[in-house]
């Protein structure tokens, strides 16, 4: 979450962003490069066209915050985006007048906003519905079942979701840490039939293995996109999810100042501005 606390009448920036290219809250958002792949141009993701594109992101707003740059070129391209949301996002607030049931109709709403913002129409967004900060209390097989499905489902030539990391078990953030590991074993689930032959028994879903993997939130990315164009989208899909930003967080209103606007715009270009000067996204390519 970004916070903006009011200071001498002035608004200062306090982000949880940097520490060693960490988020303190334990975000990995803007670590260093890592064996960088070297990928052909024409090859390029960002350079697809009308591909298949699954992502799979814990709460409303995690994709967009992590790879809305990449999501509006890829739209922008005229790709088929599906996105899938773990959690409903509904304890987010510090505002003792919210409830649950109204915060999770909020998010959707600002989520549908976001994706509108980034050219991915709200009929492409699939709500799994878990309680915010519960999913690893959620039976795991079952979980791993419905994301399979979606695999076999859409069967994308790229999935883009949160990195459970390659040298080690990378979170611990409630709600990622079974996002991120139950899509990647959603992955074998989705190949090998036996795991879940109802899909093909019930619904005629064939087996799917997924070609290509984008991990966001990495701590070893090897990747990046460079999003100059499409930043200010970025911007704009990230300010909608108006609740997760001060002063909505504690006091919710829908309305957002055009000073917040332009902290929430400068704190993410800072953020998403590499050693170069270009504004990028990175991600851990499998």
């Amino acid at each position: 979450m970004i916070s903006l606390v009011q200071k001498s009448g002035l608004f200062s920036f306090s982000i949880f962003f940097f520490v060693a290219g960490m988020q303190l809250s334990g975000q990995p958002l803007s670590a260093p490069l890592v064996d960088t792949i070297i990928v052909p141009s024409e090859q390029r993701v960002e350079k697809y066209v009308n591909k298949s594109i699954l992502v799979f992101t814990p709460h409303p707003d995690d994709e967009t915050f992590a790879m809305g740059g990449t999501l509006a070129l890829l739209s922008k391209n005229q790709n088929n985006i599906q996105i899938i949301i773990y959690t409903n996002d509904n304890k987010g607030s510090k505002d003792l007048m919210m409830t649950r049931e109204k915060l999770a109709q909020i998010r959707r709403t600002e989520e549908e906003e976001a994706c509108r913002i980034l050219g991915i129409p709200a009929g492409q967004i699939h709500w799994l519905g878990y309680e915010d900060g519960d999913l690893e209390y959620a039976d795991p097989r079952v979980l791993r079942g419905r994301i399979a499905r979606y695999i076999k489902l859409f069967r994308p030539d790229v999935v883009f979701c949160p990195d459970p990391g390659n040298q080690w078990v990378q979170w611990h953030k409630t709600d990622h840490r079974m996002a991120a590991n139950i899509t990647q074993d959603a992955f074998i689930a989705a190949e090998w039939h036996l795991y879940y032959p109802q899909h093909y028994l019930d619904e005629n879903l064939e087996p799917f293995s997924v070609p290509e993997v984008y991990y966001y939130y990495s701590q070893r990315p090897n990747y990046e996109v460079d999003i100059s164009e499409t930043f200010i989208l970025k911007a704009r899909a990230s300010a909608a999810h108006v609740s997760q930003f001060e002063p909505s967080t504690s006091n919710y209103t829908p309305e957002m100042s055009d000073e917040v606007f332009q902290l929430i715009h400068d704190g993410f270009k800072m953020r998403n501005t590499n050693e170069s000067g270009m504004i990028v996204e990175r991600f851990r390519k499998r």
